[in-house]
């Protein structure tokens, strides 16, 4: 861990740096289960369900952002490889194949799972006092919960 002039103790630094990269490669995983039914979503309110899932994807990609710059900001190294998210995530794995239906069931599962993680994260940054770290993860459980209030809008009915 490079040296910083951030006011946060070594150790409490190393908690945030190991709890945000758990979620990156939480989150870069659902940014590409988004892209994956996004380009392959097919049958009734296509371009609905296709337009929402690119915008949750977006929504994804900032998080993934938001959450590698806290890392390197407080001086570590963010881990974004595709060989450290394989072996990261908490997410259960995607099908390559779905149906429209099972495509938003699927992707609100991980979303779910997603914001839980986010929740937890936001009371494990407070318990060893980093508040920016958990504010960080508060705005992405908010914004998981609305995307995963649409998603389950498709599945009523």
């Amino acid at each position: 861990m490079r040296n910083t002039r951030i006011d946060l103790a070594p150790e409490v630094r190393e908690k945030s740096i190991e709890l945000l990269n758990a979620r990156l490669a939480d989150a870069i995983d659902l940014k590409l289960q988004a892209k994956q039914a996004h380009w392959n979503v097919k049958g009734r309110n296509f371009i609905a369900i296709h337009e929402l899932f690119d915008a949750i994807a977006g929504r994804v990609d900032a998080q993934v952002d938001e959450l590698a710059e806290r890392v390197t900001a407080l001086g570590g190294v963010a881990e974004g490889t595709l060989q450290a998210v394989t072996k990261r995530t908490t997410l259960a794995a995607y099908p390559l194949r779905a149906d429209g239906g099972d495509h938003v069931a699927r992707l609100a599962d991980a979303l779910a799972a997603y914001g839980k993680a986010a929740r937890a994260a936001i009371d494990a940054a407070t318990g060893f006092g980093d508040a920016d770290t958990a504010d960080l993860f508060t705005g992405i459980s908010r914004a998981v919960d609305k995307d995963l209030w649409f998603l389950e809008a498709h599945l009523e009915g």
